[in-house]
């Protein structure tokens, strides 16, 4: 009998391998399919979470555009805000230094001021010391009398015109007739009308008829004449009373129509206001030089300019203590010393001195 021959490869071992290759293929595609599915899982994750981050970078994109142009918003208003700071700087610069100057001003302003105020103190003592004094400068009556003037030249600087008791002493020698030697001498040998013209006489009168038109209504006042000798023009020789317009218009009366004449005896007139009761505490004196005679005319001599001058000086011995002496001058040729002298009388008594111009009051 023929052996049969030996095939490895029979039916049943191909089947064998099939099956195992099968086994093999259906474990693969199980496994597969179980990583498959993991994958998937995960791929869907990872593009889930690849999708969030995508959004988030899109969005952190769109804010970081936002930044830069809200930076560049803010850079231009950066730049804006530099260009106004330097543009307000430089004014606050010069407003500091202003100040500065300000302060240092300030400083100059505030001793100014404080001088100021010591200034205002003084006046404000000043102004209670004139209102302390206001009732009796009421008391003067600037127009007690009414007086014919060019309106400013009605005033008399530097006289006191207070006083309760006024004397006025006038002097009434002929060289009141007027201001040069040679012009007395001729016109006193003129007629008595034209003597009253003189007018160095007319000034002497308007000037009293000023003083009474300005004295205080509640005092009291005389007028003196004088010239060898002392004669009152308010009848009796004693006091009158201020206010009493028609008595006073009298006495001026009496005064325009006296003519000038004789020499001039200062120390009479003096001695007639130390006999007045109740004594003077005001003096007004108007002459025109020192006196050329004593108590009594010395004939035949000439009185000299030392001889004058004694004269005046022991003629001031008369006055009553205290008396202010108010000094009207109407100044005379050739008696250079009477200024001085009455000027000092003026100080001493602690009264005024002046020389009127000619064409005052």
């Amino acid at each position: 009998m023929k052996r049969r021959k030996l095939n490895v490869f029979s039916l049943s071992f191909i089947d064998c391998i099939c099956c195992g290759l099968g086994a093999i293929i259906l474990l693969f595609v199980v496994v597969n399919s179980q990583n498959s599915a993991e994958r998937l899982r995960v791929t869907a994750e990872l593009a889930s979470e690849a999708d969030r981050w995508e959004q988030e970078v899109l969005e952190g994109r769109r804010q970081l555009v936002e930044a830069r142009n809200s930076l560049d918003e803010i850079t231009a208003e950066l730049v804006k805000t530099e260009g106004i700071s330097r543009k307000l700087l430089q004014p606050l610069s010069e407003k500091r230094l202003e100040l500065a100057d300000r302060d240092k001003q300030t400083l100059a302003g505030r001793e100014h001021v404080n001088k100021l105020k010591a200034d205002i103190r003084s006046l404000e003592e000043d102004v209670k010391r004139l209102q302390a004094g206001a009732k009796r400068e009421e008391e003067l009556g600037r127009n007690l009398r009414p007086f014919p003037g060019q309106g400013d030249r009605q005033y008399l600087t530097g006289l006191k015109m207070g006083g309760q008791r006024i004397l006025i002493l006038v002097d009434a020698s002929a060289s009141m007739l007027d201001e040069t030697v040679v012009g007395v001498i001729r016109r006193r040998n003129m007629g008595s009308a034209e003597r009253l013209r003189a007018p160095k006489w007319r000034q002497a009168v308007a000037t009293v008829d000023w003083l009474t038109a300005n004295l205080p209504p509640a005092s009291h006042i005389q007028i003196y004449v004088f010239n060898e000798s002392a004669v009152p023009l308010l009848d009796g020789g004693a006091w009158g009373e201020a206010g009493d317009i028609n008595r006073l218009n009298q006495a001026i009366e009496k005064l325009r129509r006296l003519t000038p004449e004789k020499g001039t005896s200062l120390i009479n007139a003096f001695e007639a206001a130390a006999r007045m009761s109740p004594a003077p505490d005001n003096l007004f004196l108007l002459t025109d030089g020192l006196p050329t005679m004593g108590k009594e005319k010395a004939w035949g001599s000439r009185v000299s300019a030392d001889k004058r001058l004694s004269l005046f000086r022991d003629a001031v011995k008369r006055l009553p203590a205290g008396l202010p002496v108010n000094t009207v001058l109407f100044p005379m040729e050739g008696d250079p010393m009477a200024a001085s002298e009455f000027w000092r009388l003026a100080v001493d008594t602690r009264g005024s001195f002046m020389c009127p111009a000619k064409d005052w009051p």
